[in-house]
Order: structure tokens, then C-alpha cells, then sequence
């Protein structure tokens, strides 16, 4: 039994202009219409809207989540270029996680030179950012 936009859209927890858009960026399948208009959804359309919110959970772009339901769809490949995805991923993740921890430190260490109380002319944390390139350091 075709499903309407906003029953798949209540199924996998997101919202209609999020179906619309996976659309237009080729993510989901253009349903077929009634005379009327109205999007016909077949029953896996729920299934592969959850397929893609939770690749985009495990921070998958959606040129990358493109890439893995091309490769889902091929029964018979191998899962090596899944896996490869993943891996690259998880290089990827590593980066951000060490940029992250960098910028944790830095403004720890913004926080830490903060004299609570001053008027924020004398503030030295926007001192440090208004600086040219001192907050990277």
C-alpha cells in the first residue's frame, strides 16, 4: 500500500522538506504521483530515509551516503569499497577529533586568563581574538 509524504515523514522521524530535498539531491527515489499530485511512496521508502539519517548520525555527507546506497543497491559487489568508506571515515573523524581537542585547549586556556569582573575593554580573551593569528597558537 503506497505511503503519503507525511506518513513516511512520522515513520522515520524527520520532516516533509527533508524528504523533498533528499529528492532534489537524488538521496530518494521521485515518487510516482496521483492524477492529483499528491507523492506515492513504495513501503522500503522508510527504510531507506532511516538508512540515510543514520548514516548522516555517523557523519556521512550526502555525496558519501550517495556513494553507499549505490554500493547497497549492488548485491554483488564485495563490501571491501564499504569498508573503505568507513575507513576513510574514521581518518577523517580522527583529524576532527585532534582539531577539536586543539581548540579545547586553546580556549581553556582563554577561559583560565579571563580576570572575572573587568569591564570588557580590558577583557583579555577578546584581546586574544582580536589579535591577528594569537588564538591559534
Amino acid at each position: 500500500m503506497p505511503l503519503t509524504i507525511g506518513q513516511v515523514a512520522k515513520a522515520a522521524d524527520v520532516n516533509i522538506e527533508t524528504i523533498r530535498y533528499y529528492e532534489r539531491r537524488g538521496l530518494f527515489p521521485s515518487p510516482r504521483r496521483t492524477a492529483a499530485g499528491y507523492r506515492q511512496y513504495e513501503g522500503d521508502a522508510v527504510r531507506r530515509l532511516k538508512f540515510v539519517k543514520r548514516a548522516q548520525d555517523l557523519s556521512f555527507t550526502l555525496k558519501e551516503i550517495e556513494e553507499l546506497l549505490a554500493l547497497r543497491v549492488h548485491h554483488g559487489e564485495a563490501c571491501d569499497a564499504v569498508e573503505r568508506q568507513v575507513r576513510q571515515k574514521i581518518i577523517r573523524v580522527e583529524r576532527m577529533l585532534n582539531e577539536l581537542s586543539r581548540v579545547r585547549d586553546v580556549l581553556g586556556r582563554l577561559a583560565d586568563a579571563c580576570e572575572s569582573g573587568s569591564p570588557t575593554g580590558e577583557c583579555p580573551i577578546l584581546e586574544v581574538l582580536d589579535d591577528d593569528g594569537v588564538a591559534s597558537r
